[in-house]
């Protein structure tokens, strides 16, 4: 893989689905959905390693979202829920990355309080920290890894993706009768129980390990480590 970066420039569009895990519905009180739903990122809020920090806005309450990303390989549309399984989703995977969907909880909890969209929650600069990508050959079951993300050495995410409540194919095949999935294009999975705060002067690291006894092995094209500061610039949360 000569870039191992260059999936980032392919994406025309980042999907994320949302509560797939329920022990992260139970930890924010949130109801548990019936089928897939999802929300989107902007491209600009991407952040890649060595790049710069991640970037807490003055006001705001940042908590972290680890999550499996899934890169899309093939162009889906209007796909047949019966027929499209497993098989067939892992077949349109081309590969994986690491990414955190970092969250302004409390402008996204005032939003939702008015009835009001939240993309501005998800969407600020650096909000989308993504790993180098993983070739497909070293997670070859998509459900069979460990989510990991420390604070300043803590431990605060590490679990399975078998814990996924909607398995690929099942959110692939809703994501393409709503729009037209594209190669290039970015998918989060969801985050497991375990978010909390990220404030200036924090150290986040994550990565993906296989799964196992004990703790598993690191794949090295996961890890990532940043520090957070203060977003400079005007931005300051108050009520809408």
């Amino acid at each position: 893989m000569s870039n191992p970066f260059g999936y980032v420039k392919q994406a025309g569009k980042i999907l994320c689905i949302g509560r797939n895990y329920l022990a992260h519905i139970q930890e924010l009180n949130n109801a548990k959905p019936i089928t897939p739903f999802f929300f989107l990122k902007p491209s600009s809020s991407i952040l890649l390693p060595n790049q710069g920090p991640i970037l807490i806005p003055q006001g705001v309450k940042v908590h972290h979202e680890v999550e499996l990303a899934c890169i899309v390989g093939k162009t889906l549309q209007n796909l047949d829920p019966v027929k499209f399984g497993p098989e067939e989703a892992l077949d349109s995977i081309s590969g994986y990355a690491l990414g955190i969907d970092l969250t302004a909880r409390n402008v996204q909890n005032e939003a939702k309080a008015k009835g009001l969209p939240w993309s501005i929650a998800k969407g600020f600069d650096t909000f989308l920290p993504l790993s180098a990508e993983i070739p497909k050959q070293k997670i070859t079951d998509p459900y069979n890894v460990e989510l990991n993300l420390k604070i300043n050495g803590q431990q605060r995410q590490k679990d399975l993706t078998n814990l996924m409540i909607f398995p690929i194919h099942k959110f692939l095949s809703k994501m393409s009768s709503i729009m037209t999935l594209q190669p290039g294009d970015i998918i989060l999975t969801g985050t497991p129980k375990g978010v909390g705060p990220v404030v200036p002067g924090d150290v986040v690291e994550a990565w993906v390990s296989t799964a196992g006894d004990g703790e598993g092995k690191v794949l090295e094209e996961s890890y990532m480590k940043f520090n957070a500061e203060e977003k400079p610039g005007p931005y300051f949360f108050t009520e809408t």
